[in-house]
């Protein structure tokens, strides 16, 4: 579609008046992260790494990001185990309502966040199970195992079946085919749903608020509650400029293997 000069440059300007809306508080916050002040101030004054120092021997945000790591952690290994049996059932297999588990799959990351917690919260204890770490990973698994079944499924509709149907020809079981045919081909598709997941729930507060065990406080609770403090807001900015850094770096990598043209049938062996 062709544009003109003066379409193209509207554009462009709005293009970079989107980009400086979504980045300009993520750099104020990095630049806050080594002032010299204790407010919220512009323009920022001086350059100090003392608050980092602090935030690094600050038990609560250590412990918060420790929960979190956990967290996360557990919640993504349980995605990866069901998102990938989902996928693989609903891509090589047709059966009577195929369309509604797909959609049942789905559902928990369309639907808002508090509705989630609740739901979960109202569930955990009409069956009489209290919060715990327990609880958390469930209510955060719920929601990442939809981003390894889109991610996986995907895989799984681009990858030939008759490469599987060849390795059975050649007299290779159903674990051979899978070691050495399918896991190959969807192995990044696996890892970049892995690291958004973790990601995903890395970063998530409201399903964990309704779902967190007493005493409990991932790294979003921890902000939430220190936010409001004065003395605390050098940390919390340091804390949040450190948690930008980290979540970038899986969602980079989740992007380049998506992506990547590895993975598909050139690479099997």
């Amino acid at each position: 579609m062709y544009l003109s000069r003066q379409a193209r440059i509207a554009l462009r300007v709005f293009a970079a008046l989107v980009l400086v809306v979504l980045y300009f508080p993520l750099v104020y916050v990095a630049r806050l992260s080594v002032n010299t002040g204790v407010n919220y101030v512009w323009p920022p004054k001086g350059w100090t790494l003392q608050w980092w120092d602090a935030a690094i021997h600050a038990p609560g945000p250590r412990e918060a990001l420790l929960h979190s790591l956990q967290t996360a952690l557990w919640a993504t290994s349980v995605a990866l185990l069901l998102g990938t049996l989902a996928a693989f059932a609903l891509t090589r297999h047709r059966f009577f309502g195929q369309g509604s588990v797909s959609l049942a799959i789905v559902l928990p990351i369309a639907l808002p966040g508090i509705v989630t917690g609740i739901a979960l919260l109202s569930a955990f204890q009409r069956v009489g199970i209290d919060l715990s770490l327990m609880t958390l990973v469930i209510a955060h698994a719920t929601f990442c195992v939809v981003i390894v079944y889109n991610n996986v499924g995907a895989r799984m509709r681009r990858m030939q079946g008759n490469l599987e149907e060849a390795s059975a020809d050649l007299g290779a079981d159903g674990l051979q085919t899978f070691r050495y045919v399918t896991f190959p081909l969807m192995r990044s598709a696996l890892l970049a749903g892995g690291l958004l997941a973790f990601a995903l729930s890395f970063d998530e507060i409201v399903v964990t608020t309704f779902t967190v065990g007493p005493g409990y406080k991932t790294l979003p609770i921890w902000f939430a509650e220190n936010f409001a403090r004065p003395n605390a807001i050098p940390i919390v900015n340091v804390v949040a400029t450190f948690v930008v850094i980290v979540s970038i770096i899986p969602v980079y990598f989740a992007q380049r293997l998506v992506d990547s043209p590895h993975g598909t049938a050139e690479t099997a062996p």
